[in-house]
């Protein structure tokens, strides 16, 4: 026991070295990989490659070049001018409206012996500013195609339909609404009685007014005849006789 005290006591102290030095590390890339990594990090390189880096530069340099330049100079004219007025002539520029109201016209159609619709929208009087005749002019809606078209002349007769106590029916000698006089038979259905009622006394009212002025021009009409036909007969009275010899 005493020996091998004095062995351990008497044996010489060895100096810890490193098992490999660092050119071993060079050799398999240890050491310059370290190198590299802590001169990335000294240049600030948080995308992890200088590669990544160079690649988004030169991506944002492209969208740079792409995009167009500026310029105040650029204008752009209108094709159509949408500040021009377009005047719409409704051939109702010289009347003025005595009634409107909104209802559903048809119109009796003979080969089929049926009803049929021609139109829903206002129903309106129109009076002439200069000779103060009233017509009836009616437009469907949306479209303003007229549906209804013509005087309300001292012969035409107003009579309720049997099916309905709100819609009144009347003949017309010349309706104009589809372009030449034709004569034809329609119904004006209201939206309740009370309104059909009013439409009555609005459509009496025009005819007699309408009745005063017809029989005037009927009578100027007459006069005009009278006066041609005594003229014809002057003139023919005049060639009978015979020529005086001198």
């Amino acid at each position: 026991m005493g020996s091998a005290e004095n062995a351990e006591q008497t044996a010489p102290e060895v100096e810890s070295k490193p098992l490999a030095s660092s050119s071993v590390f060079s050799m398999f890339g240890g050491g310059a990989k370290k190198e590299k990594k802590e001169e990335d990090e000294d240049r600030g390189d948080v995308s992890g490659s200088a590669k990544a880096q160079r690649e988004a530069a030169a991506a944002a340099k492209g969208d740079d070049e792409d995009q167009a330049p500026e310029s105040d100079d650029v204008n752009f004219e209108p094709v159509h001018k949408l500040t021009e007025k377009v005047e719409t002539v409704t051939h109702e520029e010289s009347e003025e409206q005595v009634f409107s109201m909104r209802c559903k016209m048809f119109r009796f159609v003979q080969e089929t012996r049926e009803w049929k619709e021609r139109g829903t929208g206002p129903l309106r009087l129109l009076k002439h500013k200069e000779n103060g005749k009233t017509r009836l002019v009616m437009r469907r809606d949306k479209t303003l195609k007229v549906c209804a078209n013509h005087y309300i002349t001292p012969d035409m007769k107003i009579a309720p339909m049997s099916t309905s106590d709100r819609a009144w029916l009347w003949n017309v000698a010349a309706d104009v609404s589809e372009g030449e006089p034709e004569a034809i038979t329609v119904s004006a259905r209201l939206a309740n009685a009370e309104n059909a009622q009013l439409f009555k006394e609005a459509w009496l009212k025009a005819q007699k007014e309408n009745e005063i002025l017809f029989g005037k021009e009927e009578e100027a009409e007459e006069g005009e005849t009278l006066v041609a036909e005594e003229e014809t007969e002057a003139d023919e009275k005049k060639t009978e006789e015979p020529a005086t010899t001198s």
